[in-house]
C-alpha cells in the first residue's frame, strides 16, 4: 500500500486532450477549493506540485492562452480550444496547481479537499504558510 512519501507519475490534462502533462505526487493529495472570483467561477479545485515535477507534453504549449487579473502574479493557464484549466500557476508560486479533476484515472487513491479563502488572500496565505 502506497504511503503519502511514496510518488506517482500522473497524467492529465483539458478536455479535447491536446493540452497534456505528466505531474508526480503522492497518491493521495490535499486539494484546495478556492472562492476567489476566478476559481469559484471555474469551480476549479486543486493540488500544488513542485515545478520541477510537473512537465507538459507533446505540443501542448501551442494550445495554451493564460489569463492574469488582479496582482497578475497568479497564471490562470488555459486550452485554446476547449477552454478548460487544467493546471495554472497560483499566485503563491510555490508551484504548478493541478486540477485534481483533469487528472487521469488511475493514480489518485484518495483526494481530500480544504477550503482556502481566496477572497481573502493575504490572510489566508499567511495562516496556512505562516
Amino acid at each position: 500500500m502506497a504511503t503519502d512519501h511514496d510518488t506517482v507519475v500522473h497524467h492529465g490534462g483539458c478536455h479535447c486532450k491536446r493540452v497534456r502533462w505528466r505531474a508526480e505526487s503522492a497518491p493521495t493529495v490535499v486539494a484546495w477549493g478556492c472562492n476567489c472570483s476566478d476559481c469559484s467561477m471555474r469551480m476549479n479545485t486543486h493540488f500544488v506540485v513542485p515545478f520541477e515535477r510537473f512537465e507538459l507534453l507533446g505540443d501542448s504549449q501551442n494550445f495554451i492562452t493564460t489569463y492574469t487579473f488582479g496582482t497578475h502574479a497568479a497564471k490562470h493557464t488555459f486550452c485554446k480550444v476547449c477552454g478548460i484549466t487544467s493546471f495554472y500557476t497560483p499566485r503563491s508560486n510555490r508551484g504548478v496547481a493541478v486540477t485534481y479533476r483533469c487528472v487521469d484515472p488511475g493514480t489518485l487513491s484518495h483526494v481530500e479537499v480544504k477550503h482556502f479563502d481566496g477572497v481573502n488572500w493575504e490572510e489566508s496565505h499567511d495562516s496556512e504558510h505562516g
